[in-house]
């Protein structure tokens, strides 16, 4: 099995790639700039900031003749400066950073690089319960949450407009985690997090449709 991971540098998807390498898979995993994903045996690593269109086409190209189970597009920021500034105070470049990184850029990969997966594959992008509006009951991380709701929207009309298209589309909602973004307040580890999702991707293969799960495998509410 085969699988492409968009942002692998640290974090999550640096655990996501180790745990796919780990099961067998062969990895290729990109990068910004250098770092840790360089030193993981056995990955191959691409380099692109998916921010940047034109970085995005170079990489599809490079990856021309190439196929793929899985592609998963790992992407997450929160404010560069109060994570619990509500729209009332939150700068415009602030919410721009936020949309662009979660919601837009994401998408954007997968409208490149989803002809890589074949009609067996799976094409997933990390969400968050966060991003589900039904389950807002207690506010708080507005722009964050909005801008997965907006990714979680955006993978909805990915899938309404490739209705007969037989490939499995994922948004995967790890948890409350220990990392950069998720802060030390976080209830899980990566490793209480991370074997669940890639169960959950390996479970889910071949089912198609679109759907929106936690690490277990459970439906989100959207």
């Amino acid at each position: 099995m085969k699988a492409l991971i968009i942002g692998a540098s640290r974090g999550l998807g640096y655990a996501l790639a180790a745990e796919f390498l780990g099961r067998g898979w062969q990895v290729t995993a990109t990068e910004r700039a250098p770092s840790a994903l360089r030193e993981l045996a056995g990955v191959t690593v691409e380099t692109v900031d998916i921010a940047v269109p034109e970085q995005v086409a170079a990489l599809r190209e490079r990856l021309a003749g190439s196929a793929f189970d899985l592609l998963f597009v790992n992407a997450g920021t929160n404010y560069t400066t109060d994570p619990s500034a509500t729209f009332a105070d939150v700068s415009t470049e602030d919410f721009v950073q936020v949309m662009v990184t979660n919601a837009l850029s994401p998408m954007r990969v997968v409208e490149a690089l989803q002809d890589l997966v074949p009609a067996t594959g799976t094409i997933g992008v990390m969400s968050s319960g966060q991003g589900s509006v039904a389950d807002n009951t207690n506010g708080g991380f507005e722009v964050y949450r909005a801008s997965k709701s907006a990714l979680n929207q955006l993978m909805r009309s990915f899938a309404a407009r490739h209705a007969d298209d037989p490939r499995t589309l994922l948004l995967m909602a790890p948890g409350w985690v220990k990392t950069d973004l998720g802060g030390p307040r976080a209830r899980l580890t990566i490793d209480e997090s991370i074997p669940g999702v890639a169960d959950t991707i390996e479970a889910w293969a071949g089912k198609g449709g679109l759907h929106y799960l936690d690490r277990q495998g459970q439906t989100v509410n959207w």
